[in-house]
């Protein structure tokens, strides 16, 4: 009798997905992407926390493309969390309010002017940010509460941390001007830099800015009556 040949054995769908989802990955990052390391200081050489660092492509270059995600500013034991907030233009952002108190959110800056009335949990529709500039957030009822969003025409940029540092990932390679943003930083034009980038590099810059002294009204204690509830 002719032998018969063992059938062959079906390939492992595991090591299939896995390469898939490899292959999806490398094709979604950028072919040149690049990196940016800021680091911002005071004049007193202490990092600074909340302050944004961006990068703007020189004019000429392509589109930008928009950032995806949710973009959410909380509402938390009666303070903006967090308290500034980079957007790029055209970016809707949810004002949820976490405490078990009514809050009424509004905005009296050019860049967008606009009021959330008491509300407990989260407003039906978020607030659209559509033209650059600084939007400073306040609230009707917690006189204390200030927040601020900053609304760019860049989606590359991101906010600095405890250390004053911050990261920007997937760059396309090129020259760009560098700036940082702080709500203490005195009025005027923002520090820049300008920098190349380098496909699969990261380049390191450094601000050192100074700060005006913060102030703002007085938190009013627990339980002060209805005004702060």
């Amino acid at each position: 009798m002719p032998q018969r040949l063992a059938e062959p054995r079906p390939r492992p769908l595991r090591g299939l997905l896995a390469l898939g989802v490899l292959a999806t990955a490398l094709l979604a990052r950028p072919v040149s992407a690049a990196s940016l390391a800021g680091v911002v200081r005071d004049d007193a050489g202490k990092p600074v926390q909340d302050a944004v660092v961006y990068a703007i492509a020189p004019a000429g270059a392509r589109p930008a493309a928009g950032r995806a995600g949710r973009e959410v500013i909380d509402q938390q034991d009666k303070e903006f969390v967090p308290r500034a907030k980079p957007v790029q233009v055209g970016t809707p952002v949810w004002f949820p309010n976490k405490d078990n108190i009514r809050h009424h959110v509004y905005s009296f800056s050019p860049a967008k002017k606009f009021e959330l009335p008491l509300y407990k949990g989260t407003p039906a529709a978020p607030v659209l940010f559509d033209k650059p500039g600084v939007v400073v957030l306040g609230c009707n009822i917690h006189d204390w509460m200030l927040g601020y969003v900053l609304v760019l025409a860049t989606p590359w940029f991101a906010t600095t941390g405890p250390d004053g540092a911050a990261q920007l990932k997937d760059l396309p390679a090129g020259a760009y001007e560098v700036r940082v943003w702080h709500p203490r930083m005195p009025d005027g034009e923002p520090p820049r830099q300008r920098v190349t980038l380098a496909t699969g590099k990261t380049e390191a810059v450094e601000f050192q800015i100074a700060l005006k002294p913060e102030w703002r009204p007085r938190r009013a204690p627990t339980g002060a009556g209805d005004r702060y509830r």
